[in-house]
């Protein structure tokens, strides 16, 4: 049943309206004032306003205005009894639906609710299929592993409960999310991705809460935050656990309360999503070192899916890597390639370090590079070593699967600890061996998150 609220301050136009609407088979919520319409959208999902211009308060052009920012998909009917053209189309500029004219004709009333409901569920229904594209042919393998993963996430997606997803980097912890998303009752809202580990701790307020004009330098305009956007659909955190102390008690007041303040802000914002939560680290581990919020951890832990390692569901690499061979296939007009006994043996062998997204790049490298009809085994070494001799690089082996940015801060991760552990954790004796000042290494140690005690 689609949800219509009437914004209007004469008590005569909002009980006809409401009867009217009712007998449409609608929903029907009210509102003398822009200001009571506008709290009582944060609190309800609305799918259409009926909104009058001369409101006491705030006008109804402001009205609009704020519901267009709060990125609201419900679509909007202006009413009016001093209407004139410009007027209409400067409505209708700022995203209105249509605008009609005091005295209404209730038929054109009940005629135009009903096209732009429909219009409004063409959006919803839109998005529900983009986020299925998205994830109709990601979702691989048949194993016990992804069979309860699967099972996990028909279950879990039912609920609004918050949820954590566990996985090593390139397993999909992502795909998951989307999944749990397209297949709960929030489908037609927004997906809404947070990389938390690539957001700085000083822009990660205004990242996540929003800010005002003139909150900070730079803030030339109001923004919304993510919160926010994600409002009736659901906000993914992925790498939570890469997240400073300090911002992560700010999301845990925000996921308790589902309000929060914008950065420069007074006026508290009300909105109702759906918290998914992932990390690739061992979660217990990092509250017990402190690195992590105990009382964050259990709020987000309410439901956990724990997405295995390529290299523990084998069975399902052959298959994986013939779906993204013919997706990679160079064009149709050529033979599609395919991997010979000797080869699929290798692809089940190895490791995987990078997981689903190492094989993803492998086969398209493979794709585009090898132009033999039939992959084999030779074929299949020469590009995991990626070397003329065919032999994989140990040294490079642990970062075939990961970016440049990535597989730099791991490098440098491991040296920088390594170094540290020969000089005894010195900051001054370590840094004079690197070569750099100690001030340039303590911003390194805080940047990649290394511990300096023993």
């Amino acid at each position: 049943m689609s949800t219509v609220l009437v914004i209007d301050d004469e008590k005569g136009i909002r009980e006809v309206l409401k009867d009217i609407l009712e007998d449409e088979g609608y929903r029907v919520r009210t509102a003398e004032d822009g200001i009571d319409g506008l709290e009582l959208m944060k609190d309800e999902q609305i799918d259409l306003v009926i909104l009058d211009v001369w409101l006491p308060n705030m006008g109804g052009i402001d009205v609009l205005k704020e519901i267009k920012s709060r990125n609201s998909d419900a679509e909007v009917i202006i009413i009016s009894g001093h209407a004139n053209i410009d007027l209409a189309v400067k409505a209708v500029k700022l995203g209105a639906f249509d605008f009609i004219e005091k005295p209404l004709s209730l038929d054109r009333v009940t005629t135009l609710c009903k096209n732009a409901l429909e219009l409004e569920e063409l959006k919803r229904e839109n998005r529900r299929l983009r986020n299925r594209t998205i994830n109709e042919d990601e979702m691989l393998g048949t194993g016990p592993g992804m069979v309860q993963v699967r099972s996990l996430i028909e279950q879990s997606a039912k609920s609004d409960s918050t949820l954590m997803i566990f996985g090593e980097n390139g397993t999909g912890k992502e795909l998951v999310a989307r999944q749990i998303h397209s297949q709960s009752s929030r489908s037609g809202g927004p997906f809404v991705e947070v990389n938390c580990a690539a957001m700085p701790d000083t822009l990660i307020e205004s990242e996540l809460f929003g800010h005002e004009k003139g909150a900070f330098t730079g803030a030339v305009s109001r923004r919304k935050g993510k919160f926010e956007i994600a409002n009736h659909g659901t906000l993914f955190l992925d790498e939570i656990a890469d997240m400073s102390l300090n911002a992560q008690a700010k999301v845990l007041r925000a996921i308790q309360e589902m309000r929060f303040e914008r950065v420069g802000g007074e006026e508290p914002i009300h909105v109702d999503a759906r918290i998914i939560a992932a990390t690739n680290k061992d979660i217990q581990a990092e509250v017990a070192a402190k690195r992590f919020r105990e009382d964050l951890y259990f709020r987000l832990n309410v439901i956990w899916i724990e997405v295995p390692a390529l290299r523990e569901r084998r069975e399902d690499i052959v298959m994986i890597a013939e779906y993204f061979l013919r997706k990679f296939r160079v064009s149709p007009d050529l033979p599609l390639k395919r991997f010979d006994d000797d080869s699929r043996a290798l692809l089940t062998e190895h490791e995987w370090p990078g997981n689903v997204r190492e094989l993803k790049n492998f086969i398209e490298r493979i794709s585009i590079m090898a132009d033999e009809e039939v992959i084999t085994r030779e074929i299949v070494e020469f590009y995991l070593g990626e070397r003329r001799d065919g032999r994989s690089d140990p040294v490079l082996d642990a970062f075939q699967h990961m970016g440049l940015t990535e597989a730099r801060d791991c490098f440098e991760k491991r040296y920088l600890e390594q170094k540290l552990a020969e000089n005894e954790y010195n900051i001054s004796r370590t840094a004079s061996t690197l070569g750099v000042y100690p001030s340039s290494l303590h911003a390194k140690i805080r940047k990649l998150g290394i511990e300096t005690g023993r």
